[in-house]
Order: C-alpha cells, then structure tokens, then sequence
C-alpha cells in the first residue's frame, strides 16, 4: 500500500488501519510454571524460547521498568564471536548464528547489518598477540581473517595513517558475519512472539522478595502482588547482585557503568564495526547516519545510567587518535548502562545457591551480543534444570573449582 505525505501524518496520529500493540497487556497471575524476572533481550528471549522450544507457555516475565528499559536499549548493538577461548566462541557463535536467522523466527525486522567487525593492531606486539588470537578463532571455528596494514587501509581507509600518528597502524582482523543489529527491534520482536504463545509480559512490576520453603524459592513479593512458580529466572544484567541479596546469596560479580554516545548525522562514511584495544575505543555508523562509538568502563562501582565527563572525554580521544577528520561533530546524545562484571569477564549461566532458582548475568559489556544464546540457554534450564553443554563451562561453580575463563585477558579488545 502506497501512503501520500497526509496519509502517513494520519496514521501517526491517530490508528486508522486497526494495528493493535506488539504485545497483548497482561495482568499477574496467582501462579505460573516459570516466571523470569526481567524484561530485556535475555528475559525476553527466555520466554520465547521457553515457550517455542520446549513448549511451556504459562510463563511470565516481570519487569520493573519498560520493556528493553534497562541495556538492551543503553548499549552499541555490536554482535560478534570472535573470541580467544573455545567455551567463549561456541557461547557467542551460538548467538550470532542464532541472529543471522531472527527476522525470518520471529517475522520481525531486527535491522541485522553484518558489516564486519574490525579490530586494529597499533604495533608489531600487538600484531603478534592479535595473529595468536586469530589461530585460536580459526581452531574454534570462528571465521576471521588477519589483515595487513595495507589490507586495514583499504577496509577503512579514514584511519590514521599519519607519519607522526600516536598510534600507528601495523594490521589488524576482520569478522564479516559480525557487524550490529536494531536493539528496540530485538527486545519487541522477542516480546511480540512470545506474547503471541501465550507468554505474559507484565511491565512495572518491580520484585521487592522472595519467598522461601526451606531452601527453595516458591513465590516472588511484587508491587503487584504474590505470584508463585515452579520455576524463576533471573535476567536483570547490572543489578544481578542486587536481586541475589535479596534471595538470600552473594555473586561474584561487580556492576559499573558503561557509557557510550552518538554524533551528529553524516552520509555513509565508515561501513565496518572499528576497534582499537589500545585506545577502548569501537565506533560504527547507524543507519540514520549517526557515529555510535564507546570505549571501556567506568572502573568504580555505580548504578546511574549516565557516566562522567572524564571518561566520556577519553573516550572521545580514543576515537580521534584513530579518526581524526570525526574531530569538528557535534555530540547528540550520551548514556551509559549499568554491566555487571564477572571476575573472569565471562557470564554466569546456571542455578543460583537457592533451589529453583536459574542465573543469567555476568555479561559485563557482552550482553548484547549473547541476547539469542544466553535466552536459548536458560529456557534450557528453567525446562530441564540441568545444562544445555554450552553453557556448563559458565556454571557459579567455576568460581570454587578455578576453571575460570578469562576472556578479559584472552580478548584484549574493549567490548
């Protein structure tokens, strides 16, 4: 159907087609099979595939805010997997994979751009530690190839190639299948086709407890209400601690904030993902024309979603030591979303030290790109309350046996 200038103004207004909501309002219950407690990508992907995969339907997901409130809407949209360790890339691959077919599983655009993701080496250190990580993707399967600095230049000839530049270009590698996808598109994808098996969304549904028979959770306190389950997940990203306390157990986890920022709109002028471990800083340009670009965290503890001048001045430096013609934008916007980082930099997928009770978090600045996998995965466990083998190397009891995964170190990029 073709739509005139008015009749597009119209239909913006008011609702002449009859387009009903994404997802049907839906009011607590009494009781549910599973309930999962937060409403972003994880959570809502928990309860599609808890719903599509393994047929339980009367499910709820709780959420506090607004759907895609939290991270899912205050985060880059990178997805990649290429990662150091094997565990890792299967973990991330799985996602990606699981990406590249999401429009067409939940009839929803999600905006999937696989652009490629390139990471950049500024010496022949670096570029020796970078062709060792690229061995290790190419003997885990992950599809990456190393790049020459003349090979670098021609994927993104904007870099600084200066003479004098503080960080020289020496290389770099690529992974095509990566790239970014529509983070509101994901997140209400996720929520329609779960709604539309039967799922309750609930939105402004803040957990204040947990009920207890012995060491079991039966039953959540919410500002709406008592509700029990047969079984609970918990998705809530940055304020995972938070909810453990008050189910009675701590996590070995930290949450920061993780800022990012967009510039003014440009025409099409960087068509990869860019990354520099030396400077933290990842850029690439949206489909409105705008530079999204962020670096590492905010390194001390914090809740609030809008970081601080000084790291959003160095983020800002980073991205001009690599780009310095992006030095005349204007900023449009700035936010930051609270990760909550494992002391391994790896996720925590598994049950909680209470009976009943399932973990996904840990995510630290990976949460983005794992929303299919780290959704597949604990639908896996709230069905079956064993793990799927992908995710048993992320169990909470890695943290006793030592058999930690330390992509911190391994990665040596920032997101």
């Amino acid at each position: 159907m073709r739509y005139s200038a008015f009749n597009l103004i119209r239909h913006g207004l008011g609702n002449p087609l009859g387009w009903g909501p994404a997802w049907k309002p839906a009011s607590l219950k009494p009781s549910y099979d599973a309930i999962i407690i937060g409403g972003g990508g994880h959570g809502l992907a928990s309860a599609y595939y808890l719903a599509k995969n393994h047929g339980i339907r009367r499910v709820a997901v709780l959420e506090r805010g607004w759907i895609g409130g939290g991270n899912t809407g205050r985060n880059t949209t990178i997805v990649r997997s290429n990662y150091f360790f094997g565990e890792s890339a299967r973990l991330y691959d799985h996602a990606l994979k699981l990406y590249e077919g999401l429009s067409e599983d939940l009839n929803y655009n999600i905006m999937l751009s696989q652009r490629g993701v390139i990471n950049i080496a500024h010496s022949e250190h670096e570029m020796e530690l970078m062709t060792r990580s690229v061995n290790a993707m190419l003997l885990n399967g992950i599809d990456v190839e190393l790049l020459d600095r003349k090979q670098l230049l021609a994927e993104v000839p904007l870099a600084n190639d200066a003479p004098d530049a503080r960080f020289p270009l020496h290389g770099g590698f690529v992974q095509r299948r990566g790239g970014v996808a529509r983070h509101d598109a994901v997140a209400w994808g996720y929520a329609r086709a779960a709604s539309q098996l039967g799922v309750d969304i609930i939105q402004n549904c803040e957990v204040t407890g947990f009920i207890r028979d012995q060491n079991r959770i039966t039953g959540l306190e919410t500002t709406h209400g008592r509700v029990s389950a047969g079984v609970f997940g918990l998705a809530v990203a940055g304020h995972s601690s938070v909810m453990a306390a008050k189910a009675g157990f701590d996590l070995p986890l930290q949450s920061y904030a993780l800022q990012a920022m967009v510039s003014e709109p440009l025409k099409p002028i960087l068509h990869n993902v860019v990354m520099s471990g030396r400077t933290h800083a990842y850029v690439s340009q949206s489909d409105k024309g705008e530079l999204v670009f962020g670096a590492g965290l905010d390194l001390y503890p914090s809740y609030a979603q809008r970081g601080n001048l000084p790291t959003a001045q160095e983020i800002i430096a980073g991205l001009l030591e690599i780009f310095p013609a992006f030095r005349r934008l204007k900023m449009l916007r700035q936010w930051a979303g609270i990760v909550d980082v494992c002391w391994d930099y790896s996720p925590i997928i598994g049950p909680a030290p209470v009976d009943g009770l399932y973990l996904n978090c840990g995510w630290g600045t990976g949460g983005f790109k794992a929303i299919p996998a780290g959704g597949w995965l604990l639908a896996h466990l709230l069905a079956h309350g064993k793990h799927d083998p992908l995710s048993a190397p992320f169990d909470l009891t890695r943290f006793q046996t030592g058999a930690l995964i330390d992509e911190a170190a391994g990665a040596g990029i920032a997101h």
